[in-house]
């Protein structure tokens, strides 16, 4: 309880003040991914042994509209779907977000036929320790992501992917989404909740709804998918992040943005913090293939590299929050 406590007020904590803190707040990037398969209980339940402050589940959606934990709505390379043939016609092809893949898709199953598949590790090259796991897990609902963080007294960060999208497929995630927390007590400000997406309209919209901190997402190239009009470039200027805390608490923003060169950062974060914003930083992972070569060890892109020294760098420039795959190493 005492942890949760002192989440709950490093969440609430908008001021600067909180980049001086010990360390930044230790985001477990779809749990211990670095060690288990992504957004399974396995993986959270690691994290939070570790140490992490918060989980981040990210959300899509089912064809009868329960929100559930993948990475993307396209789950052949994450679970068993391409090996069970009673699903093989359901392989398909469509555009998202401007991106054409093809695979299987939450939107084409009910979750009852979601529960029947396992999950498996996405990045077998990179991480084959993590395949030893394969077919044991579950695709877990948002709502048990929710029980596994309260369980703990930890946070929670889940990410709304493609709602732009899957509204126009009949199924609104953000009703979905508000639905959930409000049946859960979790829609006031002091809920241990951030809200996370790359698009715009939905957050704009959950803040009319909901007081939950919100945190919009910002990648080093590109513009939400949701807003052709505006680009991500343009939203971390600031005038740009001076329109983001209208409506959101934080940002979270592709490292790159932060650090164009290893040992030399940008004005972002303090940009940032002048308009109220705090800053989650995406994606620490440890292993040579993720990270700049000043901070590689060896030729080996599995091998892990400096991320501690990486991560100490960001803290001295004083993000507020670090999305890792491996929590463990950001204590």
């Amino acid at each position: 309880m005492i942890r949760l406590i002192l989440l709950t007020i490093a969440l609430l904590t908008a001021s600067p003040a909180l980049a001086q803190t010990s360390h930044p707040l230790i985001i477990a990037h779809r749990g211990a991914s670095g060690e288990r398969p992504e957004h399974t209980r396995a993986a959270y339940d690691l994290a939070i042994r570790q140490g992490a402050d918060v989980i981040e589940p990210d959300l899509v959606i089912s064809r009868d509209g329960v929100l559930i934990v993948r990475h993307e709505n396209e789950i052949g390379g994450t679970t068993d779907v391409a090996d069970r043939p009673e699903f093989a016609a359901r392989r398909a092809t469509k555009a998202i977000d401007g991106e054409t893949l093809t695979g299987w898709f939450t939107e084409d199953f009910t979750l009852a036929e979601l529960r029947t598949l396992r999950a498996r590790e996405r990045l077998p090259e990179l991480r084959p320790a993590n395949t030893a796991f394969d077919g044991q897990e579950p695709i877990l609902t948002f709502d048990e992501a929710l029980d596994i963080a309260a369980a703990a007294g930890v946070g929670i960060a889940p990410e709304l992917k493609h709602p732009t999208y899957f509204a126009a497929l009949g199924l609104p995630m953000e009703d979905a989404f508000v639905a959930v927390l409000e049946r859960r007590g979790l829609t006031g400000a002091d809920a241990p909740v951030i809200v996370q997406c790359f698009e715009v309209g939905p957050l704009q919209r959950l803040r009319a709804r909901i007081a939950t901190p919100l945190l919009q997402l910002v990648a080093a190239g590109g513009g939400p998918a949701d807003r052709p009009d505006l680009s991500y470039a343009a939203m971390t200027t600031p005038q740009g992040l001076a329109d983001i805390a209208r409506y959101a608490d934080w940002i979270g923003t592709d490292t790159a943005l932060i650090e164009p060169t290893p040992g030399t950062p940008s004005a972002l974060i303090t940009d940032a913090h002048r308009a109220g914003l705090k800053v989650a930083a995406w994606t620490f992972r440890a292993e040579n293939a993720f990270l700049p070569e000043a901070d590689r060890l060896g030729t080996d892109p599995a091998a892990h590299g400096r991320l501690r020294e990486r991560l100490a760098r960001f803290a001295a420039y004083g993000l507020d929050a670090a999305f890792m795959d491996q929590p463990v190493l950001g204590r």
